[in-house]
C-alpha cells in the first residue's frame, strides 16, 4: 500500500501479524531521517515513544510508549470479509487456528464451528454455502470487499460470524456485511474500534445476538443502535468504559422489546441509579454487571417509581420494575452493606445472584442464603433445600446468640429474623440438652473437620474433632497446634463452605465458632502466617 493512501484515523495492523493493531495517527516526514513514516498508536501500549521523538511532536499518543513510527511496507491496511474466509478456511490451517475457529453461545462461551474441507471436501469453497458459523478472528478484517454482494452468493447459509479483532471501524460496512447475510442471528465485532458516530446502519432484522465488547461505544451509541435492531434479545457490551446510561427522551431506558439478556461487565459504572434505568425493560431477564464498581442495591420505591416513570412519553403507568430479570451477577465490585442483600429480595423473580469479591462477602454464604428469600443459585452453585434449611436455622440462632438492643433495630438488621423464627418453629428460650437436631448442634457439640494446608507444617491427615459450640477461634487455634503437635508456627483458620469460591478467614479470636458461622459438619483449613 502506497504512503499515501495511509490516512489519519485509519485502522492497521503489523504486516504478518494481524494482532498487532493501531491506529494512524501521523503520516509524513520525521526530522532527521528520509521518506515518509507512518505513526502508529498500538491498542496494546507496546510502542517506542509517545508520539515525539528528539523533542518534536507530531502526535499525542494514549501513553508514553504506545507508539511508534513505522515504514509503509511494514503496515497492512486490511482484507476483505471473503479474503479472510478463504485464508481462514482454504488454507492449511494450525492446531492454535483451529481452536480458534469459534462463535459464542447464547451464554457467551465459545462454541467451535464446523471446518469445511477440512477432512470432508476438495473443493473447499465450492461449499462454502453448507457453513452456517465462522470465525474470522483477528484476520485483518477492514471491509465488506469491493463487490459486498458476492458475501450473500458465498454465504447464503451463515447464521452466526465472529469477527473479533479485525480493522473494521464504519459502522456502514458492519451493515453491509449483515445486509448481505439474510440469516446472520449473531455478530460479534469485539475489539474492532467502530468511530463515534453511526451512520448507513439499515434495519437489522434478523440479529439476535450482538456482541460489542471493548469497542469503545457508549450508552448514546446504543440508544442509536436499537432502532437497527429491532429483534435483538442479548446485548453483550463489555469494557466499554461506560459510567452512565443516558435515554434521549425519558428517565429509564424504553425499547428493546425482545432484549432478555444486557451484559454490562468490566465498565465504570459506580451508583446504582444508572441502573434503575433499565428497569423498564419489560424482556429483561438476566443483567451482568461484574467488574463495575457499584457500591450499593436498592430496590425502588413506589415514589421512585412514579419519578422514574414521570417522563414516559404516553404518562402510563409504570411497569414493575425489573419485573422479568431471573439472574443478576454482581461480582467483584464494591458492595459493603448487608442491606444491600436485602434489598434483592425485593426483585419479583429474582433467583439467580452472583455477589463473589466484594467486600460484603466477609459474610458468610449461609448468612446470604438465609437472608436471601428467594435465591436458588448463589455465586453460582445451586442452593439445595437441604442447604436452605440448615442455613436459614443456623443463621437465626447465630443472631439469637447476639441479640441487643430493642426489637425495630433487631428489624433494621435482620429483616427475615422473625419470618425465620415461625417458619422453622425455634423459640426465643435456649434449647436444652434433650433437643435434638441443629437447635442442640447450635449451643452443643460440632462434627469439624481439621484440615492442615500451610507449606512448613507438612502433609497431614485431617482429624475430624467434636467441639463445643461456644469453642473460640482463639481456643480452637491452641488444639491445633496440640492436635498437629505445631510447634512455633503462628496459625490462622479458614473456614470452607460448600458452593463458596473461596475460604473464609477466621480472623477475630475472641468470636465462637457458632458467630463465625461454623455449623457441623464443617471443613476448617489450618494454615500458617506467612
Amino acid at each position: 500500500m502506497a504512503e499515501s493512501e495511509f490516512k489519519l484515523g485509519q485502522r492497521v495492523h503489523s504486516a504478518g501479524d494481524p494482532r498487532r493493531i493501531g491506529t494512524v495517527a501521523y503520516v509524513g516526514p520525521v526530522q532527521g531521517y528520509s521518506g515518509v513514516w507512518i505513526g502508529v498508536d498500538w491498542d496494546n501500549g507496546d510502542g517506542k515513544h509517545d508520539g515525539s521523538i528528539n523533542g518534536v511532536r507530531y502526535f499525542h499518543a494514549k501513553s508514553e510508549r504506545s507508539s511508534s513510527f513505522v515504514r509503509a511496507h511494514n503496515l497492512s491496511s486490511g482484507i476483505s470479509l471473503l479474503e479472510a474466509l478463504r485464508l481462514r478456511y482454504q488454507g492449511d490451517t494450525t492446531k492454535e487456528e483451529e481452536d480458534e475457529m469459534y462463535v459464542l453461545s447464547a451464554s457467551n462461551k465459545r462454541v467451535s464451528v464446523e471446518l469445511v474441507g477440512k477432512d470432508k471436501i476438495q473443493d473447499k469453497l465450492s461449499r462454502f454455502e453448507e457453513l452456517t458459523g465462522a470465525s474470522l478472528s483477528f484476520l485483518g478484517v477492514s471491509s465488506p470487499g469491493s463487490s459486498p454482494c458476492d458475501i450473500g452468493t458465498v454465504l447464503p447459509n451463515l447464521k452466526e460470524l465472529d469477527l473479533t479483532g479485525n480493522l473494521l471501524s464504519d459502522w456502514k460496512d458492519v451493515g453491509t456485511i449483515c445486509k448481505e447475510l439474510p440469516n446472520l442471528a449473531a455478530l460479534n465485532i469485539s475489539y474492532n474500534l467502530l468511530a463515534q458516530d453511526i451512520f448507513g446502519l439499515p434495519q437489522l432484522k434478523s440479529i439476535r445476538i450482538l456482541v460489542l465488547n471493548y469497542t469503545g461505544v457508549n450508552w448514546a451509541k446504543v440508544e442509536v443502535l436499537k432502532y437497527s435492531l429491532p429483534a435483538i434479545e442479548e446485548l453483550h457490551l463489555m469494557g466499554n468504559n461506560i459510567s452512565t446510561i443516558d435515554p434521549p427522551s425519558f428517565l429509564t431506558v424504553h425499547g428493546f422489546d425482545s432484549l432478555r439478556l444486557l451484559n454490562l461487565e468490566d465498565n465504570c459504572i459506580a451508583d446504582w441509579i444508572e441502573i434503575l434505568k433499565l428497569s423498564q425493560l419489560r424482556s429483561l431477564e438476566q443483567l451482568h454487571l461484574n467488574k463495575n464498581i457499584l457500591n450499593r442495591i436498592f430496590y425502588p420505591d413506589n415514589d421512585m417509581i412514579g419519578e422514574l416513570s414521570i417522563a414516559s412519553e404516553l404518562h402510563e403507568k409504570s411497569d414493575e420494575p425489573f419485573q422479568n430479570m431471573r439472574c443478576l451477577l454482581l461480582g467483584s465490585n464494591n458492595l459493603q452493606d448487608p442491606a444491600s442483600i436485602d434489598a434483592l429480595n425485593s426483585f419479583p423473580k429474582l433467583v439467580d445472584i452472583r455477589l463473589s469479591d466484594n467486600p460484603i462477602l466477609n459474610i458468610p454464604r449461609f448468612v446470604l442464603i438465609a437472608r436471601l428469600e428467594k435465591v436458588e443459585i448463589l455465586n453460582g452453585s445451586e442452593v439445595s433445600i437441604r442447604e436452605r434449611k440448615e442455613s436459614e436455622i443456623r443463621y437465626v440462632r447465630l443472631v439469637m446468640s447476639k441479640l441487643q438492643g430493642n426489637l425495630e433495630d433487631i428489624r433494621q438488621l435482620h429483616p427475615r429474623f422473625a419470618e425465620l423464627k415461625k417458619i422453622h418453629g425455634i423459640d426465643d428460650e435456649k434449647p436444652s440438652t434433650g433437643v435434638a437436631g441443629p437447635q442442640k448442634m447450635a449451643s452443643g457439640l460440632l462434627s469439624i473437620t481439621l484440615k492442615c494446608v500451610g507449606a512448613s507444617i507438612g502433609e497431614r491427615s485431617p482429624l475430624t474433632k467434636k467441639l463445643p459450640a461456644t469453642t473460640t477461634v482463639g481456643k480452637l487455634k491452641i488444639l491445633c497446634e496440640s492436635f498437629f503437635k505445631l510447634k512455633s508456627i503462628k496459625l490462622k483458620l479458614f473456614l470452607q463452605e460448600e458452593g463458596s469460591p473461596l475460604p473464609i478467614m477466621l480472623d477475630d479470636e475472641m468470636a465462637s465458632l457458632m458467630d463465625v458461622g461454623v455449623g457441623n459438619d464443617s471443613t476448617i483449613l489450618v494454615d500458617e502466617e506467612s
